[in-house]
């Protein structure tokens, strides 16, 4: 088959774009290349000239998004971020390849075997010789520059990723907390969060039964 330049749909930055029905409702998606990583921007309603945009900056997890592990919340966030996007009727959710806060799956899975041995999500991305979250920003600054948006309502819980974006020169206006898919095998990472890394929710937050939670955790 010939390959039809004139087929590719061009947008901006994006070099391919689509209507996209899902589970949660039909969206408009991009792709957007950085060197050999393709981003995605997921989106629902009019996105040039928007203020106060609800935006959701997500990393990629595979073992959350795919497998289904119960060590994270990271499906769970995404889900709740495309629902409330679509709820509001208008809204975007980048969807980054920085899987394991960017030091990427293999190590991801090496940090995963440190946590079994009773260290937590932190310690371990330091003892494998990371700092505590690799992630960047400027693609997605880039990507939103390229949507036309002019100032975003973060939905986050990280105050580092409300940093990392406006250093990036993105205008973030207000936040939007996201609590979501905490279970007894997580609660310990996400109460890690919370006081290792200041994630913004208070521990009643992030509740499960305890008894439950060692059973589960093993």
């Amino acid at each position: 088959m010939t390959h039809n330049p004139a087929a590719v749909a061009e947008d901006g930055p994006f070099y391919a774009r689509t209507r996209l029905p899902t589970a949660h409702g039909t969206f408009d998606v991009r792709v957007f290349r950085e060197g050999d990583k393709e981003h995605l921007a997921i989106s629902v309603g009019e996105l040039k000239g928007a203020e106060a945009l609800p935006v959701r900056v997500h990393s990629e997890c595979l073992t959350s998004e795919v497998l289904g592990s119960l060590k994270c919340d990271c499906k769970p966030q995404l889900d709740g971020a495309l629902e409330l996007i679509q709820r509001e009727g208008r809204g975007v959710v980048l969807y980054m390849r920085q899987e394991g806060r960017g030091i990427g799956l293999g190590n991801k899975i090496r940090a995963y075997h440190l946590q079994e041995q009773g260290v937590d999500t932190v310690d371990a991305n330091r003892l494998l010789g990371f700092d505590d979250d690799l992630r960047r920003y400027g693609a997605a600054a880039d990507m939103l520059a390229g949507l036309g948006v002019r100032s975003v309502a973060l939905v986050t819980n990280n105050p580092l990723k409300v940093d990392g974006l406006r250093a990036a020169g993105v205008p973030v206006v207000d936040r939007i907390p996201l609590v979501t898919g905490v279970n007894p095998v997580n609660v310990h990472y996400l109460e890690t969060k919370r006081v290792r890394m200041g994630h913004m929710y208070s521990s009643d937050d992030v509740q499960v039964d305890e008894a439950s939670a060692v059973d589960q955790a093993g």
